[in-house]
């Protein structure tokens, strides 16, 4: 059942936004990952890259294929990743356990090398995390929820000054839910505030 406050009741007691609600792999994510913030070059390379290759299609599929990314991509380690070439492409795009685009595939391949670019900057984490807004949305419902922010469009084209590709406002919003940047839990959900970024 939905509450008024657009957090559903489910099953164990707990309240939670809609799209983590069923009992399984979203919700389990959901509790246990989804906006809470991660550490290091490899976690935050990771989650960019996922979004990317989310873009256009759902969250479940990409989660179901996560293994098979971390271990093709080398646990997305950038400098690893950097090094691949044309015949590294053609492996992952025939490898069906993941996304086979070939966009995405060399798009990640270059984000990688511009990952490393960053590092003179002080790092892809500290980058991402410099579009932190100055207030998070307190959203009572789903269709409170944004899908952009002028700090998503903001970072996207500071992003793709940098070189990087796949990282459109609406991805990049998406990536900033994912780690915390900001908190689009729906007010009564039990994980609104979690990340401890934002109060409840």
């Amino acid at each position: 059942m939905t509450a008024d406050d657009g957090a559903v009741l489910c099953d164990d007691g707990l309240r939670r936004t809609p799209w983590g609600a069923a009992p399984g792999m979203m919700r389990d994510y959901y509790d246990a990952e989804w906006g809470l913030p991660v550490s290091g070059e490899s976690a935050h390379f990771e989650r960019l890259s996922l979004e990317g290759f989310q873009a256009g299609l759902s969250w479940a599929t990409i989660l179901r294929k996560r293994d098979a990314f971390r271990e093709l991509f080398v646990d997305f380690d950038a400098d690893r990743v950097a090094e691949f070439g044309a015949g590294d492409v053609e492996r992952l795009m025939g490898d069906a356990r993941i996304i086979r685009n070939r966009a995405k595939i060399e798009a990640t391949i270059g984000n990688a090398r511009a990952t490393i670019a960053l590092r003179d900057e002080g790092g892809l984490e500290a980058f991402l995390w410099s579009f932190k807004p100055a207030a998070t949305p307190r959203p009572a419902t789903m269709a409170d929820v944004p899908t952009t922010s002028p700090e998503s469009v903001a970072l996207s084209k500071a992003l793709r000054k940098k070189g990087f590709r796949f990282v459109g406002p609406t991805t990049m919003f998406a990536l900033m839910e994912a780690l915390g940047i900001v908190d689009t839990h729906v007010l009564g959900s039990h994980c609104r505030g979690a990340s401890g970024v934002w109060e409840s």
